[in-house]
């Protein structure tokens, strides 16, 4: 018995995919997808989806019917999740931050250890650039107490990609649940402004500048700490440049600002729009930022217990993963407003009820 996916339904990207996709290899489900990205100016599968969607039928053995760039329809059906080594080459600059989006849950239930090789764009538009998942992701994904190491072997940027990333992971009994519901203050602001290929280090100096400028004016008395950095040819294919800036507050909590920068866009700008996205996320008091919370919410579906999570305003990325989460576990989700906040604050607290998945194979 199928279980059928509409993939044009509210956010109507590939996020949808990569949710429903990780979930049926998690619990055996076989699933049809239908009018996949339906919400995009060019709907259907692009190489990154598509890629994804290789490594997971081979991460379990699974089949796949209507894996073609354009298809707007696939037939998955999954098998046993094993570990090893394997490669997802989206030969583009797709980003190789969703494809670790749609893997990583299945491998932290996986035989054995796991290796993936991801080949793309490190620091893509439209996802989370590499950075933010080692400085951000990480380090708050593992409080659901599991590891994993992410090793940046080279990095690649639009249009031609060329990056590679290998993630190394071990497979868990159970994850447990999470409760970031406290800020705490902010502790310290750094981060990092990067060029690549045939941009010059006074770009990287400009975009930290205008950032450490723009958060002055909000937040006077921490020091801001952003590094300009040239990535060494040897590491980078292509040209590129960004930056990302990172608080930490008193109770261990993340929250990001980051941007690229491309043709014809100041280098100022670049730092400012970073920086003003970094203030947006401090302001409305919640303990993830905008780009993490809805990367959270698979993990709080197959928890074993309740997680709760203060956010800012829930965004439709968000909306979109608890609905299909729910579709598919037995997880049952709850939003409300949280009510210790001043009320002029737009602040959520987004509770699970995880369905405990349990890895049969240890």
């Amino acid at each position: 018995d199928r279980t059928e996916i509409d993939g044009g339904i509210m956010e109507g990207g590939g996020q949808i995919l990569r949710v429903s996709t990780a979930l049926s290899c998690l619990l055996g489900l076989p699933l049809r997808v239908r009018r996949i990205r339906a919400g995009r100016s060019q709907p259907g599968l692009r190489p990154q989806h598509l890629s994804g969607l290789e490594m997971i039928r081979d991460l379990c053995e699974g089949k796949l019917e209507g894996g073609e760039i354009g298809s707007t329809e696939i037939i998955f059906t999954p098998g046993k999740i094993k570990g090893g080594t394997h490669i997802a080459d989206t030969k583009t600059a797709g980003s190789v931050c969703l494809l670790m989006q749609v893997a990583m849950p299945c491998v932290l239930f996986a035989a054995s250890p796991s290796e993936l090789h991801l080949k793309g764009g490190t620091n893509a538009e439209m996802a989370p650039q590499i950075d933010y998942t080692v400085m951000v992701f990480k380090p708050i994904v593992e409080k659901f107490n599991f590891t994993f190491n992410c090793d940046i072997k080279k990095r690649g940027y639009y249009p031609q990609g060329g990056g590679e990333v290998v993630v190394q992971m071990s497979p868990v009994k159970e994850l447990s649940p999470i409760n970031l519901t406290e800020r705490g203050t902010v502790t310290k602001i750094y981060g990092r402004a990067f060029v690549a290929g045939a941009l010059p280090i006074k770009l990287a100096k400009d975009m930290s500048s205008a950032a450490v400028r723009c958060i002055r004016k909000e937040i006077r008395d921490l020091y801001v700490n952003i590094q300009p950095v040239r990535e060494p040819d040897d590491q980078a294919c292509g040209t590129g440049s960004g930056i990302i800036i990172v608080a930490e507050t008193s109770t261990g909590c993340l929250l990001a600002g980051s941007s690229l920068g491309k043709r014809g866009k100041n280098s100022d700008k670049v730092g400012i729009e970073a920086a003003e996205i970094l203030l947006r996320n401090l302001k409305h008091g919640g303990t993830v930022d905008d780009s993490l919370q809805d990367q959270l919410i698979i993990f709080m579906a197959l928890a074993k217990g309740v997680s709760r999570v203060k956010s800012g305003p829930i965004t439709l990325h968000t909306q979109t993963a608890i609905h299909f989460a729910e579709q598919l576990t037995k997880a049952k989700f709850t939003v409300t407003k949280s009510e210790e906040e001043d009320p002029s604050k737009d602040t959520y607290i987004i509770e699970c009820q995880g369905m405990g998945m349990i890895n049969p194979n240890l």
